[in-house]
């Protein structure tokens, strides 16, 4: 699991710090571009290679965050109970989700083991403002290649992922059926309490920071 995750989020952050770059570019043409510029420079760096959880953490906060909308990953993670919460609850499971994402994901490019993105064409149609980004991650050793796509939505701003599916599987349906079990176990608050308690161990096992 941890190297689907790794691969994803590797594509995840080439896709999305190109696409932030510019809205000219076919998504897909652009992604690839700047996918070989940012491979040099983590194979170069001899720090996130060797596992340095504090610059990753920092990696992950300049090159990511900025790039996704997690008001929207977390609406459409929580389902139908979203529009039961206020509006400070709301904020604060976006705020929890975000950070859980965040040591996911910091933990998963410390494992970087240069594996190959490759991105499939995409048919851009004029005024579309919700893609699907296809790649695919090769890995080392004979294991079979990872389907990973990304739903993006086009703001004002720029385009943005609020959905990632690893040969598959939606990660935000995945914690649905896990944020829904606990809401109906101990309400969204419990919810809120639970997973900002699994952030602190999280914060507490990461060395380095």
């Amino acid at each position: 699991m941890n190297r689907l995750i790794c691969g994803c989020l590797l594509g995840m952050v080439l896709a999305v710090t190109a696409l932030a770059q510019s809205t000219d570019m076919a998504p897909d043409a652009l992604a690839k571009k700047v996918t070989e510029e940012v491979l040099a420079v983590i194979r170069a760096d001899k720090d996130i290679q060797s596992g340095n959880t504090k610059k990753v953490f920092d990696l992950v906060g300049a090159k990511v965050l900025p790039h996704f909308n997690f008001t929207h990953m977390t609406r459409l993670a929580v389902g139908a109970p979203w529009r039961q919460a206020t509006s400070a609850q709301q904020q604060s499971l976006t705020n929890e989700f975000r950070t859980l994402l965040v040591h996911t994901y910091t933990s998963a490019f410390t494992q970087y083991r240069d594996q190959v993105v490759e991105y499939k064409p995409l048919k851009l149609q004029p005024g579309d403002t919700d893609v699907v980004v296809r790649s695919l991650i090769k890995q080392k050793g004979g294991a079979d290649p990872i389907d990973i796509n990304y739903s993006m939505e086009k703001t004002d701003a720029s385009w943005k992922v609020y959905d990632v599916a690893i040969a598959g599987v939606s990660l935000v349906q995945n914690y649905r059926s896990t944020f829904n079990s606990e809401i109906q176990k101990s309400s969204i608050d419990g919810l809120i309490a639970t997973l900002a308690n699994k952030n602190k161990t999280l914060d507490q096992q990461s060395p380095g920071k």
